[in-house]
């Protein structure tokens, strides 16, 4: 469709009420322009939120003025408006919404000048409009004291466990004037399908007229061209372009994703659309087997073990988040090893440019409709914004091959049935009809290629308990919030679609957004960039049976950070091990959307947490894991590939001092798609000191006690530092053996990185470091910002 000449200039805003007008940024949100003119502090600085929760109360008026267009019809065209607006062009009103998830188009040729057009947008309180609606409709439970359930706008707004409560307001998408005559491109609705050898492109269109003349609509995609009439007065039409032997496009790891061009053309140039879409099938094999009901997706026909994470908003102001950063983010998903992204049902539904990406990239996407973690009512006016929202929404992403499932809600069904919502709900609505009836409706009636699954976690039916384990998705929350992290180890799960455990950001993202003198895990900055529940006393209490309380701020940073990374790593070797009965985890969370501990693996800065490097090991496509089996030990080889793995692997007991015990060569062949445990021979998994050995097979270890409980040597190495064209080669090379060592140069400098973390060294052995952004060579220097987990339990 022909793009609107831009508005996006010229914007002032005000609080309604105050006569003091601000310089305001469109696309933008009035957070971000009070910021940019200096009338508040930063929100995600220190505890500045605490001071301006007055922002979402006020009601805000944007404004600008500019020259008029010709045309047979104008047209004012909102893509996003947040949220409960009042939209005025020359002093009158030409329409009102209430949904930040939706585009709204105006006809205002009648009111346009030449010169001199004044267009004002007034934004009520997001506050004000949901307590409105809870009180008409009666109050509902939700898992945070905050009424987000009762506006179409993004949840974590309104704050969360790991979020900032910013309620923002302004325009937050693209706007402009779009002039068209005789008739436009409403909707294009590509219907993209595998027959065979044939690719089938069915393209459904809605036109708009100011004409009632025969129209010739035609779609044109790799080199093909098919044309149909549109009769006068009709307004829908389809036309189907069949593609000889397309190729296909693959997720990451399997084979090209490849993209073709699509054009659908409206007359002679009175309109065209244009996307990149990609031939494939998906499915999701929920067939009942003797051990539940499997959760399995494939694409192309062939099962894709999903190794995933969750996304939620990148940034707590989403406007800040350019292609440029989806790209970045994107980019160091990929590069752990990831081959699905979901999209979190508290956030919003990602931008183009997101979706653009993993197209790309061959990453596999799902997106959850915009439900989270509450009771959500299902009178109006709610119920037609939902339904009105999902179809755009739908329409809108699902020209991009990257998205293989759309998913109901995020954790509402299981807080039906477990969190005592039903007593307190005393039969009134909470969502249920919008995730069994009328989504998946839609879904069904408008993108037919693509599978629905009601719900994160859900178990495939309404008489099994939504968070069964052995059917369908699970959650898994009692480790972090009860249980030690080996608990994961009990369970035998078909789909895990979130667990998590939390860590603080990185020192310099910490250092940047807290000014506490000094530092420490209860100071107040700190605290403050913590949201979760007593979470830091759950960090305390996931060290116990690990290490030993940690002595100063830089062990408790450290030890929490290396915690968090094992624990993860310690469940996908688990649960990848258990391949193909298991067939997907999604770890949460890849991302903030501020500096906070949390349980990303990203900080809020964008820099990698220790836990990022330890997925980039677990997620890859290959990996090998020691794993107990029938009360030994065994070599899992876990093959998620395109092709089979057959090799050898060397296993070797060996002390802490480097001494060999006992060794084996083990094989094994795996299929593509699979696991296979191969046994360690009884001498070689059979410690005779468990607190002064370990096993060793390529890059899995195996050690066979807690740290607490490990006769750990003092770390003893040497360094060696070189400049090279970007930064500095770091050469450590160990005279004990040193577990997980980890080089922490943002200590240094706030922009500087490394290339690997988590890294176990025998005596004698040498790692090299690839460091960024850094100058530094001198040895003493480097020295102070390595950790081993050595430093935390060293009995010498």
């Amino acid at each position: 469709m022909s793009d609107p000449r831009p508005l996006h200039s010229g914007w002032t805003v005000r609080a309604e009420g105050d006569g003091q007008e601000f310089p305001a940024t469109v696309p933008g949100c009035v957070h971000t322009d009070l910021l940019a003119a200096g009338a508040i502090p930063d929100p995600l600085l220190d505890d500045n939120e605490t001071r301006l929760p007055w922002i979402g109360r006020k009601t805000w008026v944007y404004s600008t003025v500019f020259d008029g267009i010709a045309g047979e019809r104008v047209d004012l065209v909102a893509d996003g408006l947040d949220t409960v607006a009042s939209v005025e062009l020359n002093g009158v009103e030409v329409g009102r919404t209430a949904n930040m998830h939706r585009g709204y188009r105006f006809d205002v040729g009648h009111l346009l000048r030449p010169t001199g057009n004044r267009l004002s947008v007034r934004f009520s309180s997001a506050y004000e409009y949901a307590e409105g609606v809870r009180d008409a409709v009666g109050e509902r439970p939700n898992a945070y004291p905050e009424p987000f359930q009762y506006i179409r706008k993004m949840a974590c707004n309104f704050g969360w466990d790991w979020g900032p409560t910013v309620v923002t307001a302004g325009i937050w998408q693209p706007i402009g004037l779009h002039a068209w005559s005789t008739a436009r491109l409403a909707r294009v609705r590509p219907v993209v399908t595998v027959d065979g050898d044939r690719g089938l492109v069915d393209v459904h269109v809605e036109v708009e007229r100011t004409r009632e003349t025969a129209l010739q609509l035609r779609a044109e995609i790799a080199g093909r061209t098919a044309a149909v009439e549109i009769p006068a007065g009709a307004r829908e039409a389809t036309v189907t372009v069949e593609v000889p032997s397309p190729r296909l496009w693959w997720p990451r790891g399997l084979g090209a994703p490849d993209l073709y061009d699509l054009t659908v053309t409206l007359g002679e140039g009175l309109d065209t659309w244009q996307r990149r879409i990609g031939f494939r099938t998906v499915e999701l094999d929920t067939t009942p087997d003797a051990g539940g009901t499997p959760f399995v997706l494939k694409v192309n026909g062939r099962p894709v073990f999903v190794r995933g994470v969750n996304w939620i908003p990148d940034d707590a102001f989403v406007t800040r988040v350019d292609r440029a950063r989806y790209a970045e983010r994107i980019g160091q998903a990929v590069e752990a090893g990831v081959n699905y992204l979901r999209v979190w049902g508290g956030g919003r539904y990602e931008s183009d440019d997101f979706y653009d990406l993993a197209d790309e990239l061959g990453v596999l996407v799902g997106q959850d409709f915009l439900f989270a973690c509450a009771a959500y009512p299902e009178e109006e006016p709610l119920a037609g914004e939902v339904a009105a929202e999902a179809r755009e929404q739908v329409v809108r992403l699902m020209p991009h091959p990257s998205l293989v499932l759309w998913v109901g809600n995020n954790e509402n069904i299981w807080g039906h049935r477990d969190w005592g919502w039903d007593e307190q709900l005393q039969g009134r609505t909470w969502g249920e009809g919008y995730y069994l009836r009328v989504l998946p409706e839609i879904v069904a009636g408008l993108d037919p290629s693509r599978p629905y699954w009601p719900g994160s976690p859900w178990s495939g039916d309404p008489a099994l308990h939504p968070n069964d384990p052995a059917h369908g998705t699970t959650h898994i929350w009692d480790v972090w919030n009860t249980h030690d992290y080996r608990h994961y180890a009990t369970y035998r799960p078909r789909f895990v679609a979130e667990f998590g455990f939390q860590a603080p950001p990185a020192y310099a993202t910490l250092r940047r957004a807290v000014s506490d003198e000094p530092l420490a895990p209860d100071s107040p900055g700190v605290l403050h960039h913590q949201k979760a529940g007593d979470g830091n006393g759950k960090l305390a209490r996931g060290l116990d049976g690990h290490f030993p309380p940690p002595a100063t701020f830089d062990d408790w940073h450290w030890a929490t950070q290396l915690n968090q990374a094992r624990a993860i790593a310690f469940g996908i070797e688990h649960f990848r091990a258990l391949s193909p009965y298991c067939a997907g985890t999604i770890v949460w969370q890849l991302n903030d959307n501020w500096p906070v501990t949390s349980w990303s693996a990203i900080d809020g800065d964008g820099r990698r947490k220790p836990l990022w490097f330890a997925l980039r090991r677990v997620y890859g496509e290959r990996l090998l894991t020691i794993q107990p089996r029938d009360g030994s030990l065994a070599l899992v080889a876990v093959n998620d590939a395109a092709t089979a793995w057959s090799a050898e692997a060397q296993v070797r007991r060996v002390g802490f001092d480097g001494t060999p015990r006992a060794e084996a060569t083990v094989a094994f062949d795996v299929p593509p798609g699979t696991a296979v445990a191969v046994p360690i021979p009884p001498d070689v998994a059979t410690p005779v000191d468990a607190s002064g050995e370990l096993l060793v097979a390529g890059s899995a270890f195996w050690f066979f006690a807690e740290d607490v409980d490990l006769h750990y040597p003092a770390p003893r190495y040497s360094v060696a530092a070189s400049p090279t064209a970007d930064g500095v080669r770091l050469e450590v090379t160990a005279s004990s053996l040193l577990r997980d060592l980890t080089v922490f140069p943002d200590r240094l400098d706030p922009a500087a990185t490394v290339d690997e973390q988590l890294v176990t060294l025998l005596p004698g052995e040498t790692a090299v470091f690839g460091v960024r952004g850094v100058a530094e060579t001198d040895p003493a220097v480097w020295s102070t910002v390595l950790r081993t987990a050595n430093d935390l339990v060293a009995r010498e």
